[in-house]
């Protein structure tokens, strides 16, 4: 997928992103920024990327996030065909998470 051209708009929103410094910073620059509808409609992608790329079928995803058909299927072209920043992000979390884990078994 081509990389878009980013205004001066667009890289000022996304330095304002990388200049916040904690989840609760974070939170609330989107709560202030997006409505709860928009907030909610990312989360449910997210999820949805998650359990694509944990090889979860569609009607599986479906029942746990509430996200249509459709929404799963953009989902996925975007993991497919897109930049791999969503995916790469998701891996990370996902190792994260699993080192968490072991840690807290020991």
């Amino acid at each position: 997928m081509d990389k878009i051209d980013r205004t001066k708009r667009t890289k000022k929103f996304y330095e304002a992103i990388l200049q916040l410094k904690d989840m609760e910073q974070c939170c609330d620059f989107f709560e202030d920024l997006c409505t709860m509808k928009e907030i909610q409609v990312m989360e449910q992608r997210f999820e949805v990327a998650g359990m694509l790329k944990k090889d979860k079928v569609y009607t599986e995803i479906a029942d746990k996030t509430n996200a249509s058909s459709a929404t799963i299927s953009r989902v996925k072209r975007m993991l497919d065909y897109g930049t791999g920043c969503l995916s790469d992000m998701i891996d990370q979390i996902q190792e994260k998470e699993e080192g968490n884990a072991r840690e807290s078994e020991e």
